[in-house]
């Protein structure tokens, strides 16, 4: 079965980018139809105790202007997005141990039931690698989602991109998170000198997680993070996102996958939607102060990261946004399983 999942993925990467998205696309109807998810982000806190060399809040990085926002502040933003029909809230944070350490940890739980008491939508929490015990009380707090990106399945890279910090710990996170009940999301990073060997193993790898949404972006450099090593233009770190979008779709057509505006903004969301992504994330509030992860300003006060804005790049290409409640009945059938 290993070999075949391999020689799949191998026979579609040898094909023509143009014919590769045809079939993504394709494979994407049929599981999805026409419809398009779209999600609310919220970074409460811009702290990490990490300093991954691939992120511009890396802890080494004193130049950054850091932030916490408020649960007002939060509830805020997130009634602004549930209004303009965004289906997901999702929570971020970098590993920040005023909300993840054990003696702080009821802060978290309490945003995020707050978040789900007051909101009703479902939420996505994305606050590094925390204990089974922590997982268990997000769920039981209204959590639905649970985020921890491994950025790439090789350990060699794993150990350049994420400094002084386990694999298989990172890896075991996510297990724990689906046996406590919470729908999981694996992601990669492109243009961070994988090849295409790397790429093909980290979304088998993916495949073989029991996840309900695979994601790949764009490595954006920035001062204090090391230079892309996968090619020195945008257009060559971005062929391996589009690629891996594609790739997932054909052999995860069940599964969601995102298209960020995290990278290129508004300008970029064609171009991943159209090699098989179904859900658009990092919609952000304008005029909120919140920042992106990759991109913290880009498109953020010029309302192109709204669901407007989104609504109208969607419908171009013969796409639309799904009711809430078709969102909603998508979660509950996942809990079903």
């Amino acid at each position: 079965m290993e070999e075949q999942i391999k020689n799949t993925l191998t026979s579609y990467m040898h094909l023509a980018a143009d014919e590769l998205y045809a079939k993504a696309r394709d494979a994407r109807n049929s599981a999805w139809g026409n419809k398009i998810f779209v999600y609310g982000f919220l970074y409460l806190s811009t702290f990490c105790k990490n300093n991954c060399a691939f992120c511009q809040y890396r802890s080494s990085n004193e130049q950054e202007e850091r932030y916490r926002k408020t649960l007002r502040e939060l509830l805020e933003a997130g009634k602004r997005l549930a209004d303009d029909g965004v289906h997901l809230l999702d929570l971020t944070l970098g590993e920040d141990l005023y909300y993840t350490s054990e003696e702080n940890f009821s802060r978290l739980e309490e945003i995020v039931s707050e978040l789900h008491r007051q909101l009703g939508l479902p939420i996505m929490v994305s606050p590094g690698v925390i204990t089974k015990g922590q997982l268990q009380k997000l769920q039981k707090a209204g959590a639905n989602w649970y985020a921890c990106y491994q950025e790439t399945h090789d350990h060699s890279l794993f150990a350049k991109l994420r400094l002084n910090q386990d694999f298989t710990v990172r890896k075991q996170a996510r297990l724990d998170a689906k046996d406590a009940g919470l729908l999981v999301e694996d992601g990669l990073l492109t243009g961070v000198g994988e090849d295409n060997d790397i790429l093909l193993y980290s979304i088998e790898e993916m495949y073989r997680e029991p996840l309900a949404q695979v994601r790949a972006m764009s490595y954006v450099p920035h001062e204090c993070t090391f230079p892309s090593t996968a090619g020195d233009t945008l257009e060559e770190r971005r062929e391996h996102e589009l690629k891996a979008i594609a790739l997932m779709r054909l052999l995860m057509p069940q599964r969601l996958i995102p298209a960020s505006l995290d990278v290129d903004g508004l300008e970029g969301l064609a171009m991943r939607l159209n090699a098989g992504a179904n859900v658009v994330t990092s919609i952000v509030p304008s005029g909120r102060g919140f920042a992106g992860v990759a991109s913290k300003e880009l498109d953020i006060d010029n309302n192109n990261r709204s669901v407007f804005a989104v609504r109208k790049k969607v419908e171009e290409l013969g796409l639309q946004i799904a009711a809430q409640s078709d969102y909603a009945a998508w979660i509950k059938e996942q809990n079903t399983l």
